[in-house]
């Protein structure tokens, strides 16, 4: 199965699961559910049945490649994989409020065409949802035992992701993040979602911990280098390749990896107290201001220096696959989609 099967075969599995579990419980809750539909690119904004770009779907569709690459059946892991991709979603509802985000994958987020209080409900109500679609695996034949074990792996991923977005929002405060502490971040933030995708998927395969975990440092280690990619993107990215604003996180003042390189660099004192100066003016940057910063990040090698490591983490990823000891289809497609979102050559 090279990547491109996996794709054909699996997106509408998963969005028939995602369907089958965001259904309209009741005709007055019809304009809440359409909330959720509108956000996961079914609907337009007057709630009538549309497709748009709906996201990569790239954590479903880890855990189904991990559970088939381990011996499983994906068809029993379409439930963990619809629940991986709500509370994704979730997530993201969130982050627009939190971040004052109007749009999303180029429509306007949900808090901004309906507020901040029913977007919080909506960002709520996915996250019940992606619990609820847990309990759908034994109705896909998976154990009792290890349905427990699933679940448990996917709610401790559900606290980090959380754990992560505390961190992420007190680092707006702050200019003293070092090196260490955007890794944890990071590591919570995404890599954490990333791991739980491929660790749920070699649960509902295999009862063989050590394979397991293989998997889950398999998803981790790509979350990491994905998370440092998106920061090289969020600096240096093609407006019509990455679908946002270039150099968008240094107008909002991110504090991602280049920045931290710069702000943590011992040789490079001047560079740090230049970006310090930038990054302590109120509000967002504007044009000449973005042109300064990105000129500071070139000038000290913070772009190599974030491309070298998402590279190693890049590596260690295919070395954790590697060491599952299997060698199938799904494996290659796994690789493959690996290499797909860094940007290399599988």
């Amino acid at each position: 199965m090279a990547l491109h099967e996996a794709f054909e075969s699996f997106l509408p599995q998963i969005e028939a699961e995602l369907q089958a579990v965001v259904q309209t419980a009741h005709h007055r809750l019809a304009v809440y559910y359409g909330m959720m539909r509108y956000h996961l690119g079914w609907a337009d904004e007057t709630l009538q049945p549309i497709q748009v770009k709906s996201g990569k779907r790239l954590r479903p569709l880890i855990c189904l490649l991990a559970c088939q690459a381990a011996g499983g059946d994906p068809q029993q892991a379409l439930p963990a994989a619809g629940a991986l991709e709500l509370v994704h979603n979730f997530s993201l509802v969130h982050d627009d409020i939190q971040d004052g985000s109007h749009f999303r994958r180029g429509r306007r987020a949900v808090w901004d065409l309906w507020g901040m209080a029913h977007g919080i409900n909506v960002g709520d109500g996915l996250f019940v949802l992606a619990r609820l679609a847990l309990h759908r695996l034994r109705e896909r034949g998976v154990a009792l035992d290890r349905c427990q074990a699933a679940t448990l792996a996917f709610d401790r991923a559900c606290l980090a992701l959380c754990e992560g977005q505390f961190a992420d929002m007190t680092f707006e405060q702050h200019l003293d993040v070092d090196l260490e502490q955007y890794l944890w971040m990071i590591r919570h933030k995404t890599a954490a979602l990333l791991a739980a995708s491929a660790r749920l998927g070699a649960i509902i395969a295999t009862e063989d911990r050590t394979t397991i975990e293989h998997y889950a440092r398999f998803g981790e280690n790509l979350g990491l280098a994905f998370q440092i990619q998106d920061d090289i993107l969020g600096a240096w990215g093609d407006e019509q390749m990455t679908g946002k604003s270039a150099a968008t996180d240094l107008r909002d003042k991110k504090k991602t990896l280049p920045v931290v390189y710069v702000l943590n660099h011992p040789d490079e004192r001047h560079s740090a107290w230049q970006l310090i100066e930038l990054y302590s003016r109120p509000g967002p940057l504007d044009e000449g201001e973005i042109k300064a910063a990105l000129a500071i990040l070139e000038r000290t090698g913070a772009r190599q220096y974030a491309e070298k490591l998402a590279e190693e983490y890049y590596h260690q990823a295919l070395a954790s696959l590697e060491q599952t000891g299997f060698a199938n289809a799904a494996q290659t497609a796994l690789r493959e989609l690996a290499a797909s979102l860094l940007g290399r050559k599988a």
